[in-house]
């Protein structure tokens, strides 16, 4: 397998595929690369050079018990452009990739990014606060890692069965494919890194990352995202980054991207070459 391994020893898995301008996409929590299976072979097919990576703790990489912060996933996706030397690359991450994406860019600078996409992406901030009264309570993060531990493997049965591809939405047809291959990427992480990773996607601000993007930024958000809803998000995100463009979709759900993964595509295609 492709592997790099970080400064503090863990082993990050990566896919690297054809040639081009490179793309390079950050998975959401407790996924792996394997989410990007609509986008990898799209792009690949269009002629770019495609590279996605499993964060530690996820999927084929190291089930390390330390570092399940955004500053260590920043820094990972930082080693994983540094040892492939990418250049002129386009980030896109969705969910908690998103969040990886905006701390990438504000801890490493744009020197190896082109242009950069949120895809009901974390930012800037999901936890309710007094500077941001929009957001969830910590309760409902205590509840979800209470599930985790509790019993992990039917956590991951409930979450893609209902509110994380809208599958629990009247006239929603649900994909058993689609919720099995979410179920076997879950699972294929560690649980460790899950558990804290939900204190990482909640409760990392990222206010201050979105106004050090410095690169062309599209900011693509459905308005029926039940996991990261749109108004505490996609919506603020895109006012904070300069000159951020932002897409907003009637009805999408949060797992858009495999759901609705025709028009996704397109969007960033569109984006990617203008």
């Amino acid at each position: 397998m492709n592997t790099i391994t970080t400064k503090d020893g863990v082993n990050i898995f990566y896919k690297d595929w054809g040639s081009g301008q490179p793309i390079v996409f950050s998975h959401g929590w407790p996924l792996s690369a394997d989410d990007w299976d609509a986008q990898m072979i799209f792009f690949l097919n269009h002629g770019f050079r495609v590279i996605a990576h499993d964060r530690r703790g996820h999927g084929r990489s190291t089930q390390t018990s330390h570092g399940h912060d955004m500053d260590h996933y920043a820094d990972d996706l930082a080693a994983v452009t540094a040892h492939l030397n990418l250049k002129n690359a386009v980030h896109v991450g969705h969910s908690t990739g998103g969040g990886e994406v905006t701390r990438y860019i504000a801890r490493h600078g744009a020197d190896r990014v082109a242009k950069a996409v949120l895809i009901s992406a974390v930012p800037p901030l999901m936890l309710k606060t007094s500077a941001n009264p929009g957001g969830l309570p910590k309760e409902a993060f205590d509840g979800l890692q209470a599930r985790l531990a509790a019993n992990r493997a039917q956590f991951f049965l409930d979450l893609p069965t209902g509110p994380f591809y809208g599958y629990n939405r009247p006239g929603a047809k649900a994909s058993q494919g689609v919720i099995q291959n979410w179920w076997r990427q879950g699972m294929m992480g560690g649980i460790k890194a899950h558990y804290d990773g939900i204190v990482a996607f909640s409760q990392t601000d990222f206010t201050d990352d979105l106004t050090k993007i410095n690169v062309p930024t599209l900011v693509m958000h459905g308005d029926d995202d039940q996991i990261v809803p749109y108004a505490d998000s996609g919506l603020l995100s895109a006012k904070l980054v300069n000159g951020a463009v932002l897409k907003t979709y009637p009805g999408f759900p949060h797992g858009m991207p495999t759901t609705e993964a025709d028009t996704i595509n397109a969007d960033l295609l569109a984006f990617i070459k203008s």
